[in-house]
């Protein structure tokens, strides 16, 4: 029925050999050298306005692409446009990526990463354009308010209003209301099972998949993958710390079945999942935890954890050949849901 975790029961020989902790590939390296080059510092040794105004991996990526290391993306054809849509306590920014092909066209919701404190739209764009042009289908990215300004759940009932919008909105944008799915990276991840898991609940639209990116599934930051990559970059214990304190604030807050989805009993009738984790991220740990959940509460799931990345990998593509793989593997999956444009009926292809 579902396909388990690659790597579960194999985590800390994974994560260490002889030599010590595993390491980044020579292409992964290359983006967190020219990140720590264009003067980034990880999370937790800045304040939320300095952290956000610094560089991030996009911009290393583009640093890279300019002195012709990697391959620029083909997305020629993609009509792009921005708009604003009413989030849950005012209007919040929204992005429409459509490739070209008949319509309608199945939908993604993505929600972007930044740990509920920044990220955005521009910092999220390459895996937005890429998942419509590998996936074929109308991409409608969603920021939402972030902390410290705006701590849980805001970032949530953003997300829910989000889905809702684009639930009854698609139709006029070329897509297809009856074929939707929902994706998120880190936070982003966090966000988009919880609007699976609201849809489920409140009569809503439900997704007929939900690729989850190296997701924040729990509040445990002494799990094996938090141990081995205490000090990862760009995101290490201390900064995962510091980005839940600033988002949730106040005390029990990370307790609430929104964020911790692991301490959940309940499960069962979400979408076929796609979880994807980065070998050398402290979240690896929850992201094959949580596969093995859905799988328990009979949701169809395939968990892959990809060799020599780190936390943020999804988007560098143009430069990372392993996030090329992960995009293709992503995209492969959301066509087939697409293509059996029914809830469940993935499982006959796990």
């Amino acid at each position: 029925m579902s396909v388990l975790s690659e790597t579960t029961g194999g985590l800390l020989s994974a994560l260490f050999g002889d030599s010590g902790p595993a390491k980044p590939d020579p292409q992964m390296q290359a983006v967190l050298d020219r990140l720590a080059a264009l003067g980034a510092r990880p999370a937790g040794r800045l304040d939320a306005a300095a952290f956000r105004a610094q560089p991030g991996p996009a911009d290393a990526v583009a640093s890279l692409l300019a002195e012709g290391v990697g391959t620029p993306p083909a997305d020629k054809g993609l009509q792009i446009r921005n708009f604003p849509v009413p989030g849950a306590a005012g209007d919040i920014a929204a992005r429409a990526y459509l490739p070209q092909g008949p319509g309608p066209l199945p939908v993604i919701v993505y929600f972007h990463g930044g740990g509920w404190v920044l990220g955005g739209l521009d910092a999220y764009d390459a895996s937005a354009r890429s998942l419509a042009v590998g996936a074929g289908a109308l991409v409608l990215a969603f920021d939402y308010r972030c902390a410290p300004e705006h701590p849980f759940p805001a970032a949530h009932l953003d997300a829910l209003a989000a889905w809702q919008w684009a639930s009854e909105t698609a139709a006029e944008f070329g897509g297809d209301p009856l074929r939707m799915a929902v994706a998120g990276e880190g936070a982003g991840g966090n966000l988009a099972i919880d609007v699976a898991l609201a849809a489920r609940d409140h009569g809503m639209t439900q997704p007929l998949h939900q690729l989850l990116v190296c997701p924040v599934a729990g509040n445990d930051l002494d799990t094996a993958s938090y141990r081995a990559h205490a000090d990862a970059l760009p995101l290490g214990r201390q900064g995962m710390a510091w980005v839940l304190a600033q988002a949730f604030p106040l005390p029990g807050q990370t307790e609430d079945p929104r964020l911790n989805v692991l301490g959940r009993d309940d499960l069962a009738g979400l979408p076929p999942a796609t979880i994807l984790n980065a070998r050398l991220d402290p979240l690896l740990s929850e992201g094959e935890a949580l596969a093995a959940r859905l799988h328990d509460a009979g949701v169809p799931v395939l968990q892959r954890s990809f060799d020599g990345v780190t936390h943020e990998f999804f988007g560098t593509g143009a430069v990372v050949d392993t996030a090329r793989e992960a995009m293709t593997l992503a995209t492969d999956r959301l066509r087939h849901a697409f293509h059996s444009g029914a809830p469940g009926a993935m499982a006959t292809l796990l």
